[in-house]
């Protein structure tokens, strides 16, 4: 998107990722890897936004690829305002110890009704001691 807009700027939004994995309520013997990952989203334009769905693409080490797509996050669909951060935490359940996620948000800018895309870039999930 160019600057002549009334959008904020995809590299205005910046998505951060925190993976962990939770041994806690994994099972190798089930072949349940559970992760979880906190995700803030910063909001460095001078607009203000609301986040609307999301797209999650989900890479297993098998190579097994999973697309989830829904409303907002955590049940929400929260505004973002200028300067503003939003962090959520949430889960995937992996079928091997290494995976990883990326995807994309699908925003609108709340004064001019305008939709854009945040990407959400890749990030690793891996139990410890992984050598992938």
């Amino acid at each position: 998107m160019n600057r002549g807009t009334n959008t904020p700027q995809t590299s205005e939004v910046l998505v951060d990722v925190e993976p962990a994995f939770r041994g806690d309520e994994s099972s190798s013997d089930e072949a349940r890897y559970v992760f979880s990952y906190t995700v803030t989203i910063h909001n460095h334009s001078a607009r203000s936004m609301q986040l609307l769905a999301r797209h999650w693409k989900i890479t297993q080490g098998s190579g097994k690829v999973q697309e989830v797509r829904g409303k907002g996050v955590v049940g929400q669909q929260p505004m973002i305002g200028p300067g503003q951060t939003f962090r959520y935490t949430s889960r995937a359940i992996l079928d091997g110890p290494v995976g990883v996620m990326e995807g994309a948000y699908t925003c609108v800018d709340t004064a001019s009704q305008r939709p854009f895309e945040v990407e959400i870039p890749p990030f690793r999930l891996a139990t410890p001691n992984q050598i992938h």
